[in-house]
């Protein structure tokens, strides 16, 4: 009688076990919000602008003018102000991609290089719309290295504030692993 007890109770405990482990490989971090703030410095502010343009077309009146190809090197930041804590770069680039000129792709690496995500990257593609500050737009997380490993998700970013030499946008990552 003790054993067919045992039987029942063991096989109970190894599915939990079962579903917990399953549970934990798939999901290891579970689910993450990352707030920070993109500071960049545009298109014809100086030679330390952050943003440049490898290819530009003659005709067009936009950064995101079909055919351009637009490099830049962002500095993150905790907050909105130039004077928040650098916390890591956006590095990549864009490519207008509509004829309408009304917006452009990008591929970029958010690179983390202080704090608790210190060395660890998230890889990021979508498109950039032309559109007034404010307005919200999403991109796709494929990836990232180091702490974010087999992250999947989207970022929304809002343009906050923009003067005649520099644009800064929040960026709001949600991430999942695998």
């Amino acid at each position: 009688m003790a054993a067919s007890s045992v039987i029942p109770s063991l096989l109970l405990f190894l599915f939990v076990a079962a579903a917990a482990t399953a549970a934990a490989s798939s999901n290891p971090n579970g689910y993450m919000h990352l707030r920070f703030y993109n500071h960049e410095r545009i298109l014809g502010s100086g030679p330390s602008a952050t943003v440049v343009y490898a290819v530009q077309r003659r005709d067009s009146n936009s950064g995101a003018g079909f055919g351009n190809v637009i490099v830049y090197d962002n500095l993150l930041r905790s907050g909105v102000e130039t004077d928040s804590p650098i916390v890591g770069r956006n590095q990549g680039m864009g490519v207008g991609s509509s004829l309408a000129e009304n917006s452009g792709l990008t591929n970029f690496q958010l690179v983390f290089t202080a704090g608790k995500y210190n060395g660890s990257s998230l890889a990021l593609q979508g498109l950039f719309p032309v559109a007034p500050l404010g307005t919200v737009f999403e991109r796709a997380i494929t990836g990232g290295t180091g702490k974010f490993r087999l992250a999947r998700g989207y970022l929304l970013t809002t343009e906050v504030r923009a003067t005649n030499t520099t644009l800064t946008g929040q960026l709001d990552a949600y991430i999942t692993f695998r």
